[in-house]
């Protein structure tokens, strides 16, 4: 069994299965993916995307404000603790830096990341970072803001081996998506290669970073298979072996999975 640890099902395409959610769910099954980690990026979204994941034991969330997000609600800490108490709330996130979209001064980016961490800690519950171009800042301000006492995922990881060790000292997983599927992600097979077996997750961010051969169209969370079949390649192991590992990570991360 396969999981998915990082998809966005509210953005899904879900026209091939005739705009029926439900329809789409039972191709997972069908999957053999036992479980979604729904990830929210905005606050005015979030409660429509917890609706319709609400009747899907198969499905949790997480709750935050993606750090490129530049309107709608800034999200406090005590607001995101009262939205982080729901029972489907696993995760607080995604957050962190973004240098490649957000540009100028970033303190509101960094005090945004700070909150989220915050909330994870009066929560008790793990983290999911998204950073790009900022990977000392990141590192930085998780440090600062005492990140590694409920660690969490570095998702959609895109960094070098360096990055990803300092972030395994602080207690977060890696989460390996589509990309490492590209020819031209030479760093993030290595680190792929390197990664200690009970530290790494396997995701979609479907409907984004289709895994090849799908790359370049809409992603779906039954595409995770593919990210797996490629790690278990570059590890030299079975596809099997890196289905069992990843879902083991997964459920020994969140713990607290109702």
């Amino acid at each position: 069994m396969l999981i998915d640890s990082h998809c966005h099902l509210d953005r899904i395409d879900l026209k091939p299965y005739q705009n029926d959610f439900g329809c789409f769910m039972q191709d997972v099954k069908n999957s053999q993916i036992e479980h979604l980690l729904c990830i929210a990026i905005d606050l005015e979204a979030y409660p429509a995307m917890l609706d319709l994941v609400a009747g899907y034991d198969t499905c949790s969330v997480s709750v935050g404000v993606h750090p490129n997000v530049h309107e709608g609600k800034e999200p406090g800490v005590d607001e995101l603790i009262v939205l982080g108490q729901a029972d489907k709330v696993i995760a607080i996130g995604e957050t962190g830096l973004d240098y490649f979209r957000s540009t100028g001064d970033l303190q509101w980016q960094h005090q945004r990341f700070r909150n989220h961490i915050n909330a994870a800690k009066a929560l008790n519950k793990p983290l999911i970072i998204h950073t790009r171009e900022a990977k000392q800042d990141t590192l930085r301000i998780l440090t600062e803001e005492g990140a590694d006492e409920v660690g969490g995922i570095i998702h959609c990881f895109t960094e070098d081996w360096e990055f990803a060790r300092q972030a395994l000292d602080l207690n977060f997983y890696i989460s390996f998506s589509g990309i490492v599927t590209f020819n031209s992600a030479k760093a993030i097979q290595d680190v792929a290669r390197k990664i200690p077996a009970d530290r790494f997750l396997i995701e979609t961010d479907s409907p984004y970073l289709a895994p090849v051969p799908f790359r370049g169209r809409p992603n779906y969370p039954t595409y995770v298979r593919y990210v797996a079949e490629h790690i278990a390649q570059l590890r030299g192991t079975s596809f099997n072996t890196i289905a069992e590992q990843s879902t083991i990570n997964f459920y020994r991360l969140f713990k607290n999975l109702p």
